[in-house]
């Protein structure tokens, strides 16, 4: 689903210092994504790759603060309402790894690089139907994400 050139919501990039990365028309949750990536926003690239693994394997949940109606509460130590979106995970991953690999090719320090910038915006809706009896349909559609992460390089 291309639709031509975009513009990231990040307004003060400087190209000598940061890289980004996006994903447009992802099929995943627009509300879970935007609690993950608040979760990873500010931490190191590796310490966030590393907290990523953790949901996907189902050990570390992430916190809801903000779609937490009728959420179960995570085991921990005062953990609340929270949940494993592995599959946002999954995706965010590769975004990461992509802005890594970028800042990689700009001749940045990859171990010094830090997120400063994680936003997740609805996309459009794949508009689809499940035929019920007597000629009647109910809507069964499936939501899209698009995703833009910023990277910086600390100096120390």
């Amino acid at each position: 689903m291309s639709r031509g050139r975009f513009s990231y919501s990040f307004q003060n990039f400087d190209s000598e210092r940061m890289a980004r990365a996006s994903g447009r028309d992802l099929r995943m949750s627009p509300k879970h994504t935007v609690e993950l990536l608040r979760e990873i926003r500010g931490m190191m690239v590796n310490d966030a790759l590393r907290y990523l693994d953790d949901v996907i394997a189902k050990k570390r949940p992430v916190p809801l603060r903000k779609h937490h109606d009728s959420q179960g509460h995570k085991p921990g130590r005062g953990f609340g309402p929270g949940r494993y979106p592995v599959k946002v995970a999954k995706n965010v991953k590769k975004i990461l790894l992509n802005a890594k690999n970028n800042a990689e090719q700009k001749g940045l320090d990859v171990d010094m690089l830090k997120i400063v910038h994680a936003a997740a915006h609805r996309g459009p809706v794949l508009r689809g139907y499940t035929p019920k009896a007597f000629g009647r349909a109910t809507p069964f559609n499936e939501e899209t994400t698009h995703v833009e992460i910023v990277v910086e390089e600390i100096r120390r």
